[in-house]
């Protein structure tokens, strides 16, 4: 088993951390239909009970140690409304027992300075109760850390010397996607995800890293990008010619990088499926 593996059919992925077992989700973006709508004017129903049943039942089916959120667990850039802001804080509530670490998104704000409250002031269990919601928060800058030999961070960042260190590099942000067509003309947009070598020496090239203790850059490493958990967020079609990355590092960080839809299936290199 290599250190990094999808949950078939779900946008997530289970890792080992040093005997540890955690669950990779990224790109929730809580209360997204609000901004669809003020922004966009497209009315779309609330799916957050949706989103909080299938977060929730990942946890109960992987059963993991640690839930790791690559960034944007909340939607909007700024304060959170009242709507969002009550979606997450139910979702605190209800999962079940797991420690969480949130890599800070580019629309995480300052969530730190308000959810942690509601980790800790979370309603007591009742007498005989089995005990649920999160037992634990910890946030972390978007340029990400490292956790044993996986490194995290969101993706919209360069990131830190720290997390280019190790073996496997997961990140969200991109929200990838690929376009795909049936011989009669068809076409459908699916989520995939993107796996490939990670070119650290075209990273640590930059001005950025030129005062950092960085790591030997032709080592070997992985980078993972993984799909959006929120299917109303969009994404880059990373197939199609004229697309452009939203992260800072990919393409060019990202070597012979292949897709492959949710379910498995390998689609080749990402540029030619």
């Amino acid at each position: 088993m290599s250190l990094v593996e999808p949950v078939p059919d779900e946008p997530a992925a289970i890792a080992a951390i040093d005997g540890e077992r955690a669950l990779l989700v990224a790109d929730y973006h809580a209360g997204v239909e609000v901004a669809l709508r003020y922004e966009r004017g497209v009315q779309v129903p609330s799916r957050a009970p949706e989103r909080r049943e299938r977060l929730c039942g990942l946890l109960e089916r992987t059963e993991p140690d640690r839930l790791i959120v690559l960034g944007d667990l909340m939607h909007s850039i700024g304060d959170p409304g009242g709507a969002e802001r009550g979606e997450l804080e139910v979702l605190f509530e209800t999962m079940p027992p797991v420690d969480v670490t949130l890599v800070k998104g580019n629309h995480d704000g300052a969530i730190e300075s308000w959810l942690g409250e509601a980790v800790d002031d979370g309603p007591p269990a009742r007498p005989g109760d089995a005990p649920a919601g999160a037992t634990s928060l910890s946030v972390v800058p978007g340029d990400g850390e490292r956790l044993g030999e996986l490194g995290v961070c969101h993706g919209h960042s360069w990131p830190s010397p720290t997390v280019l260190e190790a073996t496997v590099v997961c990140m969200g942000h991109e929200h990838p996607c690929v376009r795909l067509e049936d011989e009669v003309g068809g076409s459908r947009v699916e989520p995939a995800w993107l796996r490939g070598r990670l070119d650290r020496t075209w990273i640590l090239d930059r001005a950025e890293y030129a005062d950092a203790t960085t790591p030997e850059p032709d080592e070997p490493g992985e980078l993972v990008v993984l799909p959006a958990f929120n299917e109303l967020v969009g994404g880059t079609w990373v197939n199609v010619a004229g697309q452009s990355f939203l992260s800072p590092f990919l393409p060019d960080g990202l070597v012979d990088g292949d897709a492959y839809l949710l379910d498995g299936t390998r689609l080749g290199p990402y540029e030619s499926v």
